[in-house]
């Protein structure tokens, strides 16, 4: 489900006092027409976002040679440490005689993007509503709290009045097998992960899907982030859900993460393999999701008696 959100008017605020503006100056639209400045940095521009773009304009009105220098190409590195949990705000703050006007600095900016999050209910469990997985983000960097654009929008910002602009995103692969199918299915969903899962299972009870399931799920602590903990418990009774492993990485002293519950697996996960399962993974596409790829190529190599080579040879995505 991709969402639109509006960006914090308290942040919005600041922007606009650094600048001097008192917000009801027009701009034009992008649409068409004009709206207030204030109106367009909380709706239509990111403002958690610094590219070359602004970097240049403020350096030049500052007469900032060093941080002009940052945005030439040999430079790259640096300016991703420079920019790393910095906002526009951080930039107009740092260089304070950098005054634009209005629709000068909203010029600069990048339009607010979407965001996609995968959608965690069954339209054939809850076909009125469509329930969401968020992960609030918040955190402090240069000395100020900050938060997630749209995490925070869903969970500090909207009540049953706010507009909520969103549409439905499809994905053509990410799908279960038909009820009748007994094909088991191996789902893989650390944190919010889960989300795609949630409603797989939900999808599975309402549709009295036949084939096997198992679902693996991490998160920091069981006490306090075992998502839909109980909801799994009814399916792992009810047959929807088989096997369900789960890792918890700081419940212990050595940190515990799904790829090492599925080693431990090794030998089942295989059996299920060779019995044609669907292998399933969301989440972190950058670290766990490679850890999980790992890891499952190790069982294949290992229970299947494969050279890495092998295994590499024959993989596919």
């Amino acid at each position: 489900m991709a969402v639109l959100p509006t960006n914090d008017p308290a942040l919005v605020d600041l922007i606009l006092q650094v600048q001097g503006f008192s917000g009801a100056e027009t701009v034009p639209h992008p649409k068409g027409g004009e709206t207030t400045v204030r109106q367009a940095l909380i709706e239509i521009y990111s403002v958690t976002e610094v590219d070359s773009k602004i970097l240049k304009a403020v350096a030049e009105k500052a007469g900032n040679s060093e941080l002009l220098s940052l945005t030439t190409p040999e430079r790259k590195e640096d300016l991703k440490n420079y920019l790393w949990g910095s906002d526009v705000l951080d930039i107009l703050q740092e260089n304070p005689t950098a005054k634009f006007e209005p629709a000068e600095l909203t010029g600069l900016l990048r339009k607010l993007n979407i965001r996609l999050y995968s959608i965690s209910s069954s339209l054939a469990a809850n076909p009125e509503q469509v329930h969401l997985t968020v992960a609030t983000v918040r955190y402090e960097s240069h000395g100020r709290m900050r938060g997630g654009v749209c995490s925070t929008f869903l969970a500090d910002r909207i009540d049953e009045s706010t507009p909520l602009p969103t549409f439905i995103k499809s994905g053509a692969g990410f799908r279960l097998p038909a009820p009748e199918d007994e094909t088991p299915i191996i789902m893989v969903g650390p944190g919010t992960g889960i989300a795609p899962f949630r409603s797989f299972l939900q999808e599975r009870q309402a549709t009295g899907a036949k084939g096997k399931a198992w679902l693996f799920f991490g998160e920091i602590n069981r006490a306090t982030c075992f998502f839909y903990e109980s909801e799994f418990e009814a399916y792992l009774a009810d047959g929807t859900l088989t096997r369900l492993d789960t890792a918890f990485s700081r419940d212990q002293v050595q940190k515990l993460y799904v790829q090492h519950k599925m080693l431990e697996q090794g030998k089942e996960l295989f059996a299920w393999l060779e019995q044609g399962a669907i292998f399933y993974v969301c989440g972190d596409a950058a670290r766990m999701a490679v850890d999980v790829d790992n890891a499952l190529r190790e069982i294949v190599a290992t229970e299947g008696g494969k050279s890495p080579e092998e295994v590499n040879a024959t993989w596919t995505t």
